[in-house]
């Protein structure tokens, strides 16, 4: 998938595309009002203003009709610099662009503005010199939004495209956008029941039975995975009182995201975060230099308030489940902590045939803690290890976490879309914030640093990545039913199917038993559309034999085996675990 923003011949491009769309609109809806029009990586968005009239998906149409004429005239875009006052004078009877002038700071005395014939913006640039080089674009699709992102704003429409230099790639790209909506987990999350949201509870989602296979499936794999790397688990309560919040900082900088209640004239937050209750786990006991490093694991359940709008399945939610972890240590054993940290996230993600980049991020400009002498050695360390460890990073200045530097996986899915899973997250702050220490060798009382790590970021979301990155067809290990076996008639050949779902189910293998009266043919699409990894088919030749016939998800061929056959592959391909592109 290609990154709009970060393609220079496609961002302009795109910001110029965005700037052909709100000419188009202000010639079709004239009382139109326009706030924002920026690029985005998928393309561009305007975000519009038009009174008691409703852009609906099938006017996106005749919209691009407009665009496409606008773009014929090849009119030049001009750009022109003004002074502020000019700008308030030119915009005095647009709000919107009023609001964007008189929020600018007080040393700007120029504006730039970019004309194409009769339509004039606000623009800081560049755009393409001529709308005729503007031929390859398509409107995708138009939302609500509110202005300035605030629930208590008007909601304005927000208009998205992209736009391309060629046929092909614009082609390309829109053939990339169906295969993705075919994809999209709240789709395949309802055919494949797995989840569901209700409006009982916008933002909390409920699994159903098959979903919870696999969430159970992913949990325990977590706690496998960790233990083999020295890990000790515990488990936090889920609310807390504010003054654990003040302590941390949450509640001076976190507070209207966290859901709070009163018990006893005592105000309590829910935890929008695992951090401070693995503080206080950690200070229960005494901690020698000896004991260092504890790698102390969490699968804690967290809420946060989103807003409503942000809402989105099982990616973006009110409630969710951490796959956390905090690392104490001494100084001396960071380096070595991180690298094998990184390893560790790598084989999880290889498991997953997920690939990776790793970005380094750093100082924030002005919301800090600490010496810039230590968020340099901090940096210094996270990036040595990085590299130590076999791995390039990409320095993202400035976005690292008020309290220390990071190292952020960005994983690559089967589509090449990119998402923000893994994050390891140098922290001096919260010991010392509570007050942590270890006896050190001398007898001294230092300071423990530490690590907060996730890999899966969240239980809820990376399945929802499953979800897409699979298209549903999860590989047999992860499937919740592996295994739908089908007798070609009930009559003569139940019996047998029974006796083969009996075999399956003693050695643990999650499987189904299609013995409706219905044709073959029709119980085969469907064990093919509920994407069941194996199928297995069973006629005459089979019952007499005592053998398997079986056919794998999306392959035309079918295998004959032995019983004894199918149960070794079966269970290898499982304890393994295989994808579905290795069988």
């Amino acid at each position: 998938m290609i990154n709009m923003k970060e393609n220079e011949k496609l961002s302009i491009l795109n910001h110029s595309c965005a700037h052909l769309l709100a000419q188009a609109v202000k010639h079709l809806y004239p009382q139109a009002k326009f706030w924002v029009g920026p690029v985005i990586e998928e393309g561009f968005y305007y975000d519009i203003d038009l009174g008691d009239e409703v852009i609906k998906e099938e006017d996106l149409e005749k919209i691009e009709r407009e665009m496409k004429k606008c773009a014929k005239d090849g009119k030049r875009i001009i750009r022109e610099e003004i002074s502020k006052q000019e700008a308030l004078d030119k915009f005095k009877d647009d709000p919107y662009k009023l609001d964007l002038i008189q929020r600018m700071d007080e040393e700007t005395t120029t504006i730039s503005c970019y004309t194409q014939g009769d339509f004039t913006d606000l623009c800081r640039g560049p755009h393409v010199e001529t709308t005729k080089e503007l031929k390859y674009f398509k409107l995708l699709k138009v939302s609500g939004a509110y202005w300035k992102g605030d629930a208590h704003n008007k909601m304005l429409q927000r208009i998205y495209g992209v736009c391309f230099d060629t046929e092909e790639g614009l082609q390309e790209h829109l053939q990339f956008l169906e295969e993705a909506k075919q994809r999209d987990h709240k789709k395949l999350g309802k055919e494949l029941e797995l989840f569901m949201i209700s409006e009982y509870g916008p933002g909390f989602p409920f699994f159903l039975p098959k979903g919870m296979i696999i969430r159970n499936i992913l949990e325990n794999f977590w706690y496998q995975e960790h233990t083999k790397e020295g890990y000790v688990f515990v488990k936090t309560p889920i609310m807390l009182s504010r003054e654990l919040w003040e302590v941390s900082g949450h509640w001076e900088n976190y507070r209207e995201n966290m859901y709070t209640s009163t018990i006893d004239e005592k105000e309590f937050a829910i935890k929008p975060m695992n951090c401070p209750g693995g503080m206080l786990v950690y200070k229960n006991s005494l901690h020698s230099y000896k004991d260092l490093p504890i790698r102390c694991g969490e699968l804690g359940q967290v809420h946060r308030h989103e807003a409503s709008g942000a809402l989105n399945g099982l990616f973006r939610v009110r409630t969710f489940t951490q796959d956390d972890a905090h690392i104490f240590m001494r100084d001396d054993q960071i380096e070595e902590e991180i690298i094998r940290l990184i390893a560790f996230i790598d084989r999880i993600y290889r498991i997953f045939g997920l690939t990776y980049d790793i970005e380094l991020s750093t100082r924030p400009e002005e919301k800090y803690i600490g010496t810039i002498e230590s968020w340099n050695r901090s940096e210094a360390i996270l990036q040595e290890a990085c590299h130590k460890a076999g791995h390039d990073c990409k320095i993202n200045p400035g976005d690292g976490a008020f309290y220390g530097p990071k190292l952020d996986f960005h994983i690559r899915d089967s589509l090449g879309r990119v998402w923000q899973c893994g994050t390891i997250q140098l922290d001096a702050n919260l010991p010392e914030r509570f007050d942590l220490t270890y006896i050190d060798k001398d007898g001294s009382k230092k300071r423990p640093i530490m690590l907060h790590r996730v890999i899966f970021g969240s239980i809820e979301r990376f399945i929802g990545i499953l979800i897409e990155h699979y298209a549903g067809a999860f590989p047999t290990w992860l499937a919740p039913v592996q295994v739908n076996i089908i007798p070609v008639n009930n009559e003569y050949h139940l019996e047998y199917a029974q006796e083969i779902k009996e075999l399956l189910e003693k050695e643990n293998i999650r499987v189904e038993l299609d013995d409706r009266n219905e044709k073959l043919g029709y119980k085969m699409r469907e064990s093919q559309m509920k994407k069941i990894p194996f199928t297995i088919i069973l006629g005459n030749k089979e019952v007499e034999d005592k053998t398997i016939s079986y056919r794998l998800y999306k392959k035309e061929e079918t295998t004959t085996v032995s019983q004894e056959e199918f149960v070794n592959y079966l269970t290898d391909v499982i304890n393994t675990k295989k994808r579905n592109e290795e069988l």
